[in-house]
């Protein structure tokens, strides 16, 4: 990240805080769950939100259980009423049974982390 973009960063979340403005995840669906799979399946889902708050989101980063799981989110800010798209990523080699993945969001939201979720049973 350029010291530009920190500081842009820094700017638009401290005029939130201070006028008491949030950005607020609001999703189509916040648990999606697969079809059976195979072993060794390589699953991706999108999920969509929108920023419900009064003040631009900024995701910051994500955190999974495990590497077998990645997203892809937006780095720029979205702006209130913005929707947006995040992409998740399920690595099925090595995981059998069912298999829940939470992945915790963490933004400039009232309530951070805020999570979102995978389901799949994965067949041998």
């Amino acid at each position: 990240m350029t010291l530009k973009a920190i500081a842009a960063f820094i700017i638009i979340l401290n005029s939130a805080i201070v006028y008491g403005q949030y950005a607020e995840f609001s999703f189509d669906k916040r648990i999606h769950k697969f079809e059976e799979v195979d072993e060794n399946a390589q699953l991706e889902h999108v999920f969509t939100f929108e920023n419900k708050g009064d003040a631009p989101m900024v995701i910051s980063k994500y955190e999974v259980e495990c590497d077998c799981t990645k997203a892809i989110y937006p780095k720029a800010p979205i702006m209130p009423g913005e929707r947006e798209e995040i992409t998740i990523t399920f690595d099925t080699t090595g995981r059998l049974g069912w298999q829940y993945r939470k992945i915790l969001l963490y933004a400039n939201t009232k309530k951070t982390p805020y999570w979102i979720e995978i389901r799949v049973k994965v067949n041998n």
